[in-house]
């Protein structure tokens, strides 16, 4: 089932104790000091209710000075990245993950 609003509530409901907690910066990183981070690699997907909090958190990363690869695979929805036996961007996508994070082990 793909994310959208309904399931987004949920998760803000069971993963919080209480509202508040959302501002704390371990769960909203974009009012988080970010700076000294290590490289980071967010993969986004088109249709997804967190499009836009991944785009503004790469790009509060790069204003902190954090090396940011941002990726974001047009056409695709929230869960895309477990299937990549069937959805091409996914492969490509785990390919991204997997040589960042090979590089960052180096």
């Amino acid at each position: 089932m793909p994310l959208d609003k309904a399931g987004m509530g949920w998760f803000f409901k069971n993963y919080l104790r209480t509202p508040a907690d959302g501002k704390d910066p371990r769960v909203n990183l974009v009012a988080a000091n970010l700076k000294g981070l290590p490289a980071t690699t967010i993969i986004a997907a088109d249709y997804d209710p967190l499009k836009s909090e991944g785009k503004t958190l790469a790009d509060k990363l790069t204003a902190a000075g954090v090396k940011v690869n941002y990726k974001l695979y047009e056409g695709t929805t929230h869960e895309f990245f477990g299937m990549a036996a069937v959805v091409p961007e996914a492969k490509d996508a785990q390919g991204v993950a997997t040589d960042d994070l090979k590089g960052a082990l180096k």
